[in-house]
């Protein structure tokens, strides 16, 4: 597997773990691509990382995530391999009917149906690459659901067993598939919940998370499981309930 010269996509890239990666695989002599909703903040990157290319594009339009991928192509000659990146976290108390419905139906949008939308349009740049990798980021949360995010955490499962599911099927077309299942990680995301103030889940500098990425996927490994995710997929086997009910002491969000 090749690790430098490759053409890398990131969605979600603006910031966090995907600027994160983005600046690894950049130190690494990549050509690197992000993309992002948020035109300021792929500004930014493009005044302090001018070798970053950017590209403003909403993952959950069919229409513009089709003219990524074309510009894409014609632009760099397509991609050898696909960040799946890109999610968003809300704290939901499922008993309150004052819930935003549209809210929790965009996180399934962004966190679920897009990695599978954005892969299918960019699938034909990955089986002509030579050195083809789909990393999707889910989530320890997959292993366990936090409470005070449930719909975040059953997305992060689906995308979980997604990824199981297709990684013999793209092995056919030689493209491996890779998954980041991140802790807590110190980003607008985790702030806010009280996950973030248990002393055993101290968030995560999105640095290290990447460092730790990049040990594991240079030493060939297809689940990278960073900091408490490890401990998070082992009990779920030995423990179930019990690591539930430690992980959740407060399952109801605190209010703002």
């Amino acid at each position: 597997m090749k690790l430098s010269k490759q053409r890398v996509l990131i969605t979600g890239g603006s910031s966090g773990i995907g600027l994160a990666l983005a600046k690894k695989f950049l130190e690494n002599d990549n050509t690197v691509i992000v993309t992002g909703r948020d035109t300021t903040k792929l500004e930014n990157i493009k005044s302090s990382h001018p070798q970053i290319h950017t590209f403003q594009s909403d993952v959950t339009v069919d229409e513009e995530v089709k003219v990524l991928a074309r510009t894409i192509q014609e632009k760099f000659g397509g991609i050898d391999m696909l960040i799946n990146n890109a999610g968003i976290m809300n704290l939901i108390d499922a008993g309150n009917e004052r819930n935003n419905l549209s809210k929790q139906m965009q996180e399934i949008e962004i966190n679920y149906n897009s990695p599978i939308r954005v892969l299918h349009y960019f699938l034909p740049q990955l089986k002509e690459s030579k050195n083809a990798v789909l990393v999707n980021v889910s989530s320890g949360l997959a292993y366990v659901p936090f409470a005070q995010a449930p719909v975040y955490s059953g997305t992060k499962s689906a995308l979980h067993f997604w990824t199981l599911g297709i990684r013999p099927q793209l092995r056919q077309h030689n493209i491996k598939v890779v998954e980041l299942l991140p802790p807590v990680v110190d980003t607008p995301l985790a702030h806010g919940a009280d996950i973030a103030d248990d002393d055993n889940l101290k968030p995560m500098p999105p640095e290290k998370l990447a460092d730790i990425f990049w040990r594991d996927f240079v030493n060939g490994k297809e689940e990278i499981t960073p900091g408490i995710s490890k401990q998070l997929k082992f009990m779920s086997r030995i423990a179930p309930k019990f690591i539930f009910n430690q992980l959740n002491k407060k399952p109801i969000p605190r209010k703002k």
